[in-house]
């Protein structure tokens, strides 16, 4: 829901702010008032394409500002998620024109491109009238309106996990193809390098190992004179630092009868003398174990030099060495079960295209029932709307695939091209004259009718259109009398589940405002300026008597209007 929109510096808008509601919200005023001019700006931040031409004169930039309430809007939280900008119960969407040539773009503060302003806006409004932003005008929302009338969301969800998972294996099968040459030329190449990395074998983290092992036989001799050394100052000499210890133990402990003081001491020297102890069967122990093996140390040197060589050619570390051969590993195994490979994954996609085709037939059926019911509900709309002789077709056609190769399901048999939403093309077509063939809405509809013909469509999808705003510029274009009326209850009706943005001349759809605007032109400092603004009870009835009777207001417009809207005096 749009709960407000400010314009700044916009063609004839010197700075506007109005706020709107849920319900059926009504913007009347005179002929060159400004009316339009505030839908173009409303255009603007749902990404239609702008010109410095309308930056007001006198003013660097034109701004336009309109906060939403998506607080339970699942598709644009997903939008923002995806272009990593951060949600919250209202987005502030705004859009500058600046005189210098540049154009942006803001969801939430966050600076975004056209393309993604317009994705955001897609979720959140449908605008009718002279304008580009409708979706009846691009036919590829036909098929999504279609789906909604008929709930088919999960039967279709189903569908497209089939549908990616098959887009998967062709991908695969497609990157295997064109690796076939490239394999077949590196066959001989990973051979050799193969037996290359496999002669030495080397195991994970065996160069550190090596390295260890390299640095204490490169340095037994040392280490053993000096473990010989510790051992006899430790405990096996005259002058042993164990024995020593033992004699002072002694004394401590005679002079602990004397003086109990004492006692702690000697307990400090119990722990020493056992601490000792262990250092001294350690390095014995790690003496023994000291062999001088010449042998061992060349074979050492002779591993960790072919290791250096493997890092050198094959990626710098031994990590990468082992990582590099498994990948060749597999390239080289690959290229010797290359057609079993090919073969395997062919039989895959045969078996995914005919699934997703079986899948695609089965949402076609449902889509074809689903045509004849929307069929006949819009024509009869568009009959209570004032179109008597409207013919509407929901035309569903299939595109062959001209080749086997090319991208396809299997239907029956046969291939045809597909997509996310099967194998369907659906389009829309109307003939609103008796006597003519119906013709694809997107080109024959003007655009009175084509916003009727989205009402009466938005009639019968009200429940299920995910659209939270619906705005019409112009629908009563060549309406009148019974017709306005029916046009205006439509549209009310309509605003039960919809927020209802329209701009009318005609006081029968005025009348049934849940709140009502007007649009006026003043001169200020002998410039025009365009305002907005919200009427209250009386000012409404004022209103739509002036639509009723013209500038003049008589008590007997006043009266009319009343009546019209269903109050009392």
């Amino acid at each position: 829901m749009l709960k407000s929109l400010q314009i700044k510096d916009y063609a004839l808008i010197e700075q506007v702010f109005v706020e709107f509601d849920k319900g059926l919200n009504i913007i009347t005023g005179e002929t060159g008032a400004g009316k339009s001019i505030l839908i173009d700006a409303m255009g603007l931040i749902l990404g239609e394409r702008a010109s410095v031409e309308v930056v007001r004169k006198g003013a660097q930039k034109s701004v336009i500002e309109g906060i939403f309430d998506v607080e339970n809007n699942t598709k644009v939280k997903s939008a923002l998620k995806a272009a990593e900008i951060d949600y919250q119960p209202e987005l502030i969407m705004r859009r500058e024109i600046s005189l210098k040539g540049s154009n942006r773009c803001f969801l939430n503060d966050t600076p975004v491109s056209l393309a993604q302003i317009k994705e955001v806006g897609n979720l959140l409004v449908d605008l009718h009238g002279q304008h580009e932003h409708q979706s009846l005008l691009r036919t590829e929302t036909h098929i999504e309106m279609l789906d909604e009338f008929g709930n088919l969301d999960g039967v279709i969800e189903d569908y497209r996990n089939e549908y990616h998972k098959l887009n998967s294996l062709i991908h695969q099968l497609s990157s295997l193809r064109q690796k076939e040459q490239i394999l077949k030329e590196k066959k001989e190449l990973y051979s050799f390098q193969i037996r290359e990395i496999d002669g030495v074998s080397p195991e994970q983290g065996e160069d550190e190992k090596l390295n260890q092992e390299l640095i204490i036989l490169e340095n037994a001799e040392k280490l053993l004179e000096s473990t010989n050394g510790i051992y006899q100052n430790l405990y096996d000499s005259e002058n042993a630092v164990y024995d020593m210890l033992v004699s002072i133990r002694n004394e401590l402990h005679d002079l602990s009868k004397i003086d109990k003081s004492f006692l702690d001491v000697e307990g400090e020297c119990h722990s020493a003398l056992a601490l000792i102890n262990d250092m001294a069967e350690f390095i014995r122990s790690y003496s023994n174990k000291i062999d001088l093996e010449p042998e061992r140390l060349e074979e050492i040197r002779n591993r960790i030099g072919a290791i250096i060589m493997l890092k050198k050619k094959y990626g710098g570390s031994l990590d990468l060495v082992l990582q590099y051969r498994q990948k060749i590993g597999e390239e080289f195994d690959l290229a010797e079960n290359f057609e079993d490979s090919i073969h395997k994954l062919e039989q895959e996609i045969e078996l995914a295209r005919t699934k997703c085709g079986s899948m695609a037939l089965k949402i076609s059926k449902k889509r074809e029932q689903i045509a004849l019911t929307v069929q006949r509900e819009v024509a009869s709309a568009l009959s209570y709307l004032g179109i008597s002789d409207a013919v509407f077709e929901v035309r569903i056609t299939h595109l062959q695939a001209d080749n086997k190769s090319e991208s396809h399901i299997v239907v029956e048999n046969k291939a045809y091209r597909f997509d996310h939403n099967g194998y369907d093309c659906v389009e829309f077509f109307i003939s609103t004259n008796k006597g003519e063939d119906p013709k694809p809405l997107v080109k024959v509809a003007s655009g009175g009718e084509i916003s009727r013909v989205m009402l009466a469509l938005k009639t019968i999808l009200a429940k299920n259109d995910k659209l939270p705003l619906l705005i019409f510029d112009e629908i009563d274009t060549g309406v009148s009398g019974r017709i306005a009326q029916k046009v205006g209850q439509t549209l009310k009706s309509l605003a039960g589940f919809h927020q209802i943005i329209s701009i009318t001349h005609l006081p029968q759809i005025a009348g049934l405002a849940d709140q009502h605007y007007v649009v006026a032109k003043s001169l200020r400092a002998d410039r025009v300026v365009s305002s907005i603004r919200k009427l209250n009870n009386e000012d409404r009835v004022r209103e739509v008597a002036k639509l009723m009777s013209g500038e003049e207001v008589t008590e007997a417009s006043l009266k009319g209007a009343r009546e019209l809207m269903g109050i009392g005096k």
